[in-house]
């Protein structure tokens, strides 16, 4: 399985928001963003945690498709 967050990128940049405001307003660990800027996996409660701040529903920030 891939997993792309690109559309994360677009949407904090669309909300004029920095990761490390992402970081502090969702209160989720920087090791968490770090994953997600590899495009590894990342806990489905982090990715509601970022979607409740960014107002947005997962699938809004998350692709991915089976290989």
């Amino acid at each position: 399985m891939t997993i792309s967050y690109n559309n994360l990128w677009k949407l904090l940049i669309d909300k004029n928001m920095s990761k490390s405001e992402l970081i502090r307003k969702s209160k989720i660990s920087t090791n968490a963003m770090a994953r997600t800027g590899k495009n590894e996996d990342v806990r489905l409660d982090t990715l509601i945690k970022i979607c409740g701040v960014l107002d947005c529903k997962i699938d809004d920030i998350v692709e991915y498709s089976i290989d």
